[in-house]
């Protein structure tokens, strides 16, 4: 055995006693251990969501914040610029839109840190005085959380109460199959929908959507909610009912700032008869079972508008085997990540397809199409479908 090999073996050559199989052993433990604590800490950061979900979720807020942010530039101010000077320009009204949305004290605050740190750093020549930066903005980002985590939990409460007062399962009744869903776009939802027996053996349908979402739309529905369950109570007609629905809007919608469009109809559960008035809603598909499909468009204005709005009532009658669809226009704006709309003409194809057996498998089909065209994008209204088949 030559020197170099000699030196090479008693440099790995194990202490009397000891196994390289234990030796083995125990680095593959440690490294397991190891490994199980950092996928521990990787799902809990993560809650479990893979790598292309979580740059997809992101890429989508960071978009959606920006989209904030710029709604509020005049564009206008860069159009003498190009190139650099453009680019520093509009990253310079982008901090000042940011620095905008926080309090005056907190902003003051972000101005300081931002500027104090690298200044001292050149007058003292210490670098460790950098350190200010990241510690001020860890600060400020935990006063900001705490804001937000207050919003969040009093936003729960506000979708607790909301989610009371809409249905939570559609009413059972003979030869009907009802089945609704709603998607708000925050967590409170401005959409709107109801399905109850009348007196008379009738079934009021409604399908509402205020203008704007997230909590002043919210706070419109429930006062919308509220007063179509009182005059429905009375024994008016459905165009009375809208009549009476308007004027309380009107009184309560900024001067028709805060208009809401919805679709009203009345079921008679004995003759199939639909009456219904189409408050400026996009119009419900009415699928026959035949395969052929109507609009339903007849009546009016927007809830809201105009106190004294006259409206019109349509009518029609209903086979088994018919499906009505009655969506919010959150199903038909919806966006993908290329901002094209999913649109009408994607809507009707989906009804011209076989007919599903149940009003929930039809639902499901609708908001799963909706789904895959819009894919990671963020969704920006909300949506809302209530489904009703008359089985054969």
């Amino acid at each position: 055995m030559s020197l170099e090999s000699g030196f090479r073996y008693n440099a790995f050559k194990m202490p009397s006693g000891v196994r390289w199989d234990q030796v083995a052993a125990k680095v593959v433990d440690r490294v397991g251990s190891t490994a199980g604590r950092v996928g521990g800490f990787w799902t809990r950061v993560t809650e479990g969501l893979a790598a292309e979900d979580l740059w997809a979720q992101f890429t989508s807020g960071a978009r959606a914040s920006y989209d904030l942010y710029a709604a509020e530039l005049d564009w206008s101010r860069f159009e003498g610029h190009h190139g650099p000077k453009r680019t520093v320009a509009i990253a310079r009204a982008l901090f000042w839109a940011m620095l905008l949305k926080l309090s005056p004290p907190r902003r003051l605050f972000l101005l300081i840190v931002l500027a104090l740190p690298p200044l001292a750093a050149v007058i003292t020549q210490t670098e460790a005085l950098l350190l200010l930066l990241p510690i001020g903005l860890m600060i400020l980002l935990a006063l900001e959380l705490a804001d937000r985590v207050t919003m969040k939990r009093d936003l729960e409460i506000a979708r607790d109460i909301q989610r009371w007062l809409v249905p939570s399962t559609p009413p059972s009744l003979p030869g009907i199959d009802i089945a609704f869903a709603t998607r708000p776009a925050n967590t409170v939802s401005g959409d709107y929908y109801d399905a109850f027996p009348r007196p008379g053996d009738r079934l009021m349908l409604a399908v509402a959507d205020v203008a704007g979402k997230s909590v002043p739309a919210a706070l419109l529905m429930a006062t919308i909610q509220a007063s179509l369950r009182t005059l429905a109570e009375e024994r008016a007609t459905l165009l009375e009912l809208v009549k009476g629905l308007n004027r309380y809007a009107s009184a309560h919608s900024l001067a028709g700032a805060r208009f809401t469009t919805a679709f009203l109809a009345e079921l008679d559960l004995t003759t199939l008869e639909l009456a219904y008035v189409n408050a400026g809603h996009v119009p419900p598909v009415l699928v026959r079972a035949s395969g052929g499909f109507e609009r339903l468009e007849d009546g009016g204005l927007p809830l809201g508008i105009r106190a004294e709005a006259s409206y019109d009532s349509g009518r029609v009658k209903l086979e088994r085997g018919d499906l009505l669809a009655i969506l919010t226009d959150g199903v038909t704006e919806a966006e993908n990540e290329r901002g094209e709309e999913y649109g009408e003409e994607r809507l009707l194809e989906l009804f011209g397809r076989p007919a599903q057996a149940s009003a929930g498998a039809a639902l499901k089909e609708i908001m799963s199409a909706v789904d895959a065209f819009v894919g990671a994008a963020r969704q920006h209204d909300d949506i809302t479908a209530l489904v009703l088949l008359l089985p054969r």
